[in-house]
């Protein structure tokens, strides 16, 4: 089975999706539809490793969908499902639970993050998931994963894990036609460009939807007036725009926002300051609000209305799934017969 150039990304259905995800990874994830073979997910597995509300949790499914599509991503181009209905996801992620090793995932930062003071009560799924985002990855023999530098870690870790898995069944592999020994790839990491979409609040905390303040972040729900509104709101200093990117430094909430105009124009923020150097914040964010509720008020009113159709919504992630498990399921089997299981 030769190894296909292939993109595998995805997003967990805990809040709504907002201004960092998409200017962070979604415009790139868009853009590659274009230049690879994708693959992106809801990843709502990784989800469960914290208490979700069952009807909630369905309904934040649907939800990052409509906002996926909605932001553009189109699922005749990419396969685009929610990874609790690919089975090889659970599978996978079991045997790598069984060639991952302990001493590897005590590293795992995110891990001591989320779980803080209470570790002895967080989940075990929490603490194994990096396992699951590998086998995410390399049940389709992904070779590019878009990341952050959140991310960077774990795919480190499927990196790892790719390695030891090829290194222990080496003969294994080469029995099943496999001739350099090799089965899974190791991954690549695709950088998400420079945007890095800080909270409207605080300037040096990262746009988050745990927040929580919702004036902290724009989701791609919202209406345009909401976004408009959030806009105006945002933390600013006394100081105006500087002509100059040196005049932003130390000041982070005034390059947050040039940050983001720069990225919703897709221009260089040295333009940006350009046009608007020597300008109070008032004149600047009425622009900036003229822009974002343009894109993201499109953004919203779209997904809004795909959420009105929950049934198409299912029909395009059980379409996705299907394709998704026939790329999938031959993977698997390689896996099972390398590793002695027996299947039908």
């Amino acid at each position: 089975m030769k190894i296909t150039p292939r993109v595998f990304s995805g997003m967990q259905p805990t809040g709504s999706l907002h201004l960092g995800n998409y200017l962070g990874a979604m415009v790139n994830w868009i853009k590659m539809q274009d230049t690879h073979e994708c693959i992106y997910c809801v990843v709502d597995l990784h989800a469960i490793t914290v208490w979700q509300e069952p009807s909630e949790l369905r309904t934040a499914i649907r939800q990052v969908t409509a906002s996926y599509i909605a932001a553009g991503l189109d699922p005749q181009k990419s396969v685009l499902f929610n990874q609790s209905q690919v089975s090889a996801h659970a599978e996978l992620g079991w045997i790598f639970n069984c060639v991952a090793r302990l001493g590897w995932l005590n590293r795992m930062t995110q891990f001591k993050e989320k779980a803080g003071k209470d570790r002895e009560q967080a989940s075990v799924g929490l603490y194994a998931y990096p396992n699951l985002m590998a086998a995410d990855i390399l049940a389709y023999r992904a070779t590019h994963v878009p990341v952050g530098e959140d991310q960077k870690q774990h795919l480190e870790l499927a990196r790892d894990i790719a390695q030891k898995f090829n290194n222990d069944f080496k003969t294994e592999i080469v029995a099943a036609g496999f001739a350099d020994g090799i089965f899974f790839p190791q991954p690549e990491p695709v950088i998400t460009g420079p945007t890095r979409v800080m909270s409207l609040r605080d300037g040096t905390k990262k746009m988050s939807k745990s927040d929580p303040s919702d004036l902290s972040r724009i989701n791609l729900m919202d209406d345009a007036d909401t976004v408009a509104r959030k806009i105006q709101k945002a933390k600013t200093d006394p100081d105006g725009i500087p002509s100059e990117v040196k005049g932003l430094e130390g000041r982070p909430e005034a390059e947050n926002l040039v940050g983001i105009y720069a990225a919703l124009t897709d221009q260089p923020v040295e333009a940006v300051l350009r046009d608007f150097g020597g300008q109070q914040f008032s004149a600047f964010k009425k622009a900036l609000a003229d822009v974002a509720t343009d894109k993201l008020g499109r953004i919203g009113g779209e997904a809004s209305r795909l959420m009105q159709d929950p049934a198409e919504i299912d029909r395009i992630l059980a379409d996705g799934a299907a394709r998704a498990r026939a790329i999938a399921k031959p993977v698997m089997d390689n896996v099972k017969d390398i590793v002695g299981l027996i299947r039908s």
